[in-house]
């Protein structure tokens, strides 16, 4: 073994199949729920994944993964698909740190849906670039369908962090 490979990080073989579990999931909620999961009025019911970075990093990554597989299947992915994929990490990672310090996961996922709901300028950008939807309406509906999305998603997220020790 070279010296190298000694101090490259590993994954563990576990930590690997929950992230591959938490992409497979986002993608399969979008896709289930397509109609309503692109355009400018969407509800992504999958974003409830988004709360999961907040408990163990490696979700960032996983949430990631499946917001850009799933977004490899929106009408318009040419940009969903580069833009989602930046726009989510990076959120992803503002909203972690943005959280860190606070205590209650209730107040945790608040704050995170306020962080995701503003983060929707993405979304009406593209659509205000592509179809010339205007800006400032397109991001307050998606703004507002992704605070619908992660305050219904945040709900069923904290009962099951009640049942389910994501920090593992």
């Amino acid at each position: 073994m070279t010296l190298l490979a000694k101090e490259r990080p590993r994954i563990a073989v576990g930590e690997l199949a929950k992230m591959a579990v938490v992409a497979g999931l986002y993608v399969a909620v979008t896709l289930t729920l397509a109609v309503i999961s692109f355009g400018a009025v969407q509800l992504r019911l999958s974003e409830m994944f988004n709360y999961l970075a907040l408990f163990h990093k490696r979700y960032i990554i996983a949430v990631t993964a499946g917001v850009v597989l799933a977004n490899f299947f929106s009408p318009t992915w040419f940009l969903d698909v580069p833009i989602g994929g930046v726009a989510t990490f990076l959120v992803l990672l503002i909203s972690r740190a943005a959280t860190k310090k606070l205590k209650s996961d209730k107040m945790k996922f608040v704050w995170t849906a306020v962080i995701f709901a503003v983060s929707m300028f993405t979304v009406a950008g593209q659509l205000t670039l592509l179809y010339g939807a205007p800006f400032w309406f397109t991001w307050f509906t998606v703004g507002a369908g992704e605070l619908v999305s992660m305050t219904v998603g945040g709900s069923i997220m904290l009962v099951l962090a009640k049942k389910i020790d994501f920090t593992k």
